[in-house]
């Protein structure tokens, strides 16, 4: 399925006394790559939270391999796992610039129709949006 790759670097209020990164920190290098996925493909949280659409995390999966370290650049890699119903999964890979793999992971994400707070279908724009790339 679609996938995109993004880079970051690890900043210092990531880290713990050792300069490795915490562990609560990989899920917002996660959330990095989901973000700038669905930006590649066209669509913004911005613009779906302006029209009622809300994606909450309803479950993260996180298997760590190697530490992060401060100041390291790595790279997301953020994969859609299937066509999104009520639900979008997404997969991750978390490398260092050697291409080492850190931490592989995912996440489950629902639509929320911001004003009844109820599941809702993925909204067809997206499902657009994915046919024309797949």
């Amino acid at each position: 399925m679609l996938s995109h790759c993004c880079k970051l670097r690890v900043r210092y209020g990531e880290t713990d006394q050792m300069g490795v990164v915490y562990h609560g920190s990989y899920p917002a290098y996660f959330e990095e790559g989901r973000t700038e996925w669905l930006r590649d493909l066209g669509v913004t949280y911005r613009w779906m939270e302006e029209n009622q659409i809300m994606l909450p995390v309803v479950e993260i999966s996180i298997k760590y391999s190697k530490p992060a370290r401060y100041d390291d650049l790595l790279k997301v890699s953020t994969q859609l796992r299937e066509i999104p119903t009520v639900k979008i999964t997404f997969d991750y890979v978390l490398l260092n610039d050697q291409n080492e793999t850190l931490a592989t992971a995912f996440t489950t994400l629902v639509f929320i129709n911001k004003d009844t707070n109820k599941i809702m279908k993925a909204p067809q724009f997206l499902l657009n949006k994915i046919e024309s790339r797949t």
